[in-house]
């Protein structure tokens, strides 16, 4: 879900657009999960149905993933994809009942598909979609044989990306959702869409600009968040949005003041406190390595092409320009080697 941030962001006029040659040389880490259902919702046949391989597996996450990080390589970005852990305890009971809704939506999708309903079909597939396990496990095959680092989470990707950035081992974290910003990131890019000309201009988004012009500080904003609603406690405070919520924060300085002067009712089992703690320092893994690999051609196009089905000239006309930029990198054109690139 996320929380809903982008009003004020857009009322307080922070954000700039950026272009994706700007991120030359820099590490990004990308919040996996989000990618991939975007991947699900974007890459569809004409009937707006998933694509598929000759046995019937999805493989539309695999084209946009694949297409995707090829470009970032080949403009020199240097992608590092997190994945989510298992839910967090206190967010076991939101993912549960998101995963019930989606599998309605999916009976759905499916009969309209069957009874030749594309049009139905097509508005349906975007809350039919669920990301299995399967389709992660072929997603991080993919980047391994792409050279890519791949990092678990404990339990939330943001939160771990958040923490990354925030160690200086990434310049920015790429993600969908504002959630980013409760954990401390210092920087968040949305809207990246890569295709291949022109290049959609990414959204660069600063918290420490976001705080000042707000006028509040990170505690608070959690506590915004959470008058919003959060994945901990979703739909937050009925009736109140984020001009609201932060009148309500900068009147009364936290979330226990705000409930206290009855401005809104706090119905989850979690305290607010805990929740506040828990986005201020959460469960992250410390113990990662980011280390860039030159791409395996030959396993890419065994996976893709003689186990997926892929056309096989598509992926090396992608995977091109990626061996390109490598071997000038080879050659110095830069006056760095590829080591630096791949550092």
């Amino acid at each position: 879900m996320g929380v809903k941030l982008g009003p004020l962001m857009r009322e307080l006029g922070i954000g700039k657009l950026i272009d994706p040659t700007d991120l030359q040389e820099r590490i990004l880490i990308i919040d996996a999960l989000p990618t991939l259902y975007q991947m699900l919702a974007m890459i569809r046949d004409k009937r707006g149905l998933y694509l598929v391989d000759s046995k019937g597996r999805v493989t539309s996450h695999l084209v946009g993933l694949f297409n995707r990080t090829c470009r970032l390589l080949a403009m020199g970005v240097k992608p590092v994809y997190v994945f989510d852990g298992p839910p967090h305890p206190w967010k076991r009971k939101e993912i549960e009942a998101r995963k019930k809704e989606r599998l309605e939506f999916q009976k759905k999708f499916i009969e309209a598909v069957l009874e030749g309903r594309y049009e139905e079909a097509k508005k349906l597939g975007k809350r039919a979609m669920i990301v299995t396990d399967e389709m992660v496990k072929s997603a991080k095959r993919l980047l391994e044989l792409m050279g890519i680092p791949i990092i678990d989470a404990p339990h939330d990707a943001e939160a771990q990306a958040a923490y990354m950035v925030s160690q200086g081992e990434g310049f920015a974290v790429a993600s969908r959702d504002w959630d980013a910003f409760l954990y401390g990131a210092p920087r968040l890019i949305m809207e990246f869409k890569v295709s291949i000309t022109p290049y959609e201009k990414p959204i660069l988004y600063e918290l420490n600009e976001f705080l000042t012009k707000a006028g509040i500080t990170q505690e608070q904003l959690i506590d915004l968040a959470l008058i919003l609603g959060t994945d901990y406690n979703p739909e937050g405070s009925r009736g109140i949005g984020p001009k609201t919520a932060l009148r309500l924060i900068k009147k009364y300085k936290n979330i226990e003041n705000v409930i206290a002067n009855r401005k809104i009712i706090w119905r989850w089992d979690v305290p607010p406190d805990k929740l506040r703690e828990l986005f201020l320092n959460p469960p992250v893994n410390k113990n990662y390595k980011i280390r860039f690999r030159e791409p395996d051609v030959d396993g890419i196009i065994r996976f893709l092409v003689d186990e997926y089905n892929f056309n096989k000239q598509r992926v090396l006309n992608e995977l091109r320009e990626v061996l390109k930029r490598l071997e000038s990198e080879k050659r110095g054109v830069k006056q760095v080697s590829l080591d630096t690139f791949f550092r």
